[in-house]
């Protein structure tokens, strides 16, 4: 028979055949002990930035205050709002607290922008960054993971800052497993970034200490399959390790998928050092997403999600997986796309399919489009502007990005007038959560609270842990013994 989570006999079953017994498994033995100590929490848990401030500072500060790391959604935010949301942060847990961090998106469309937040990761005393939809390792990354290093009285590499890295793909894992170029570190050095012992140290370490491997999620994603990616990442870890004799192995986490426990208890079974989890958290009451949104998200099948137009990378043809159900986002932003593969500008266009394209997607003439865009642009940063005026296909491009950023704005602001264009980065993890927690305490939006869906979702993965373990020795599992209901968990 199965046991509660803490060793105790189950009050309903206390009376009957004793079949087997096992020791008790806390949530706090999942995973690698050696990412609590590293990062001062209590579980291998992190939750993921969602960008654009749906991972709120709030959001941040009750994950951390429930034992698990949380990472601030500060990609896509001005330098003015980073800065206000990392204050918000330090105040509520203090300057040094561990157990947090903040996020840096790869940005090719916006120039100096991630060594600017960089830079200002360093000033405010952030010590902990994730590193997302990179494809390549930039100069902003090695500068914030090499900056502070020590060498301690051990002999040992000390960091001061410590780097995640989000990757789907081996060739990517690689650059952050791997120590800094060593042309890059020097022209970090060059320009007064780092000291020449800062760079020296850093050739003898990964960028990364920590690698996640994404696998189907919400937002920028390859839809990998977790059994597939971790193990490749895995392996890749052990051979570079070696290589490299690195003293202390870099830990490898898993993302994308986890939204009930036997997801969560099977990343673990898998070699995953910790787990991450995003689509589930933008549904909680501490989301940046407005209720209506919260509400869409509630609502959602695994199946209900498709992949999109990325509004950063656009026109690159990188995608994004978002929200199908209740939103035609998905739809309208292929019609773009479309549309910018076919025409060379909006003047080459024929007049009747611009029209068209203004009434059904845009909601707004272009012309108007442009004229916010060209105004936006003109303060942040001019030269997009003066490209578009050379390049019309470029001007087409920054008027659909327009459509592409709005749609997370709306849903984030909840204008519903606009529902059916709201951008909101939904996984398939999203509709496996829904089932779980149906007919529980946290099926109702207002009670999806960060702290309980960390703590249900880990106390699940642990009670699923121990049935493995039961079955592995033989014993026949009753029915529900794979099953563990949300209850509140203080």
């Amino acid at each position: 028979m199965l046991l509660n989570a803490d060793g105790s006999w189950p009050a309903e079953r206390a009376s009957r055949e004793v079949i087997a017994v096992f020791p008790a498994l806390y949530p706090e033995w999942l995973g690698d002990r050696s990412f609590c100590a590293a990062h001062g929490v209590r579980f291998s848990y992190v939750i993921g930035e969602m960008a654009r401030g749906i991972a709120t500072p709030r959001m941040v500060i009750e994950g951390v205050r429930a034992g698990v790391m949380a990472f601030y959604g500060s990609a896509g935010l001005s330098l003015e709002e980073i800065a206000r949301g990392v204050d918000e942060i330090q105040t509520a847990l203090g300057r040094d607290s561990a157990g947090w961090g903040a996020n840096l998106i790869h940005s090719p469309q916006e120039s100096g922008m991630e060594m600017e937040t960089v830079d200002l990761f360093l000033r405010k005393g952030v010590r902990r960054m994730s590193a997302s939809a990179f494809m390549r390792l930039q100069p902003a990354i090695a500068w914030y993971s090499a900056k502070g290093l020590t060498r301690g009285a051990d002999g040992a590499v000390h960091r001061a800052h410590h780097v995640f890295a989000k990757v789907s793909r081996t060739e990517v894992a690689q650059q952050f497993l791997t120590p800094a170029p060593a042309a890059m570190l020097r022209a970090l050095v060059q320009e007064g970034r780092l000291t020449e012992q800062e760079a020296a140290l850093a050739s003898e370490i990964p960028v990364a200490a920590d690698i996640t491997a994404e696998a189907d999620s919400g937002g920028h994603t390859d839809n990998r399959p977790l059994t597939v990616l971790l193990p490749a990442l895995l392996a890749l870890r052990d051979d570079i390790a070696g290589r490299h004799g690195y003293g202390d192995l870099p830990r490898v986490g898993a993302a994308g998928g986890l939204g009930a426990p036997l997801a969560v208890a099977a990343a673990f079974a898998a070699g995953a050092a910790y787990v991450v989890t995003g689509s589930v958290n933008q549904s909680a009451v501490e989301s940046g997403l407005s209720e209506d949104a919260r509400g869409l998200l509630a609502q959602a099948q695994a199946t209900d999600v498709a992949m999109a137009p990325a509004a950063d990378m656009f026109e690159l043809g990188v995608k994004v997986q978002v929200l199908k159900r209740g939103t035609l986002f998905a739809q309208r932003g292929q019609r773009l796309a479309d549309f910018y593969r076919k025409h060379e500008s909006f003047e080459d266009a024929p007049r009747a399919e611009v029209e068209e394209l203004e009434r059904a997607v845009l909601g707004r003439a272009v012309s108007d489009i442009w004229a916010d865009t060209q105004a936006h642009f003109q303060r942040a940063d001019p030269a997009q502007v003066e490209r578009a005026a050379r390049d019309p296909k470029h001007q087409m491009a920054l008027v659909f990005r327009w459509y592409l950023f709005m749609g997370a704005q709306w849903a984030r602001e909840g204008v519903t007038a606009r529902r059916g264009d709201y951008q909101i980065w939904c996984g398939p993890a999203m509709g496996g959560f829904n089932d779980w927690v149906r007919g529980s305490f946290l099926e109702p939006v207002a009670a999806r609270a960060v702290a309980q869906i960390a703590r249900n979702l880990l106390e699940g993965a642990a009670a699923m842990t121990r049935a493995a373990q039961l079955r592995a020795a033989g014993v026949a599992l009753p029915p529900g013994a794979l099953h563990f209901s949300p209850r509140p968990l203080g």
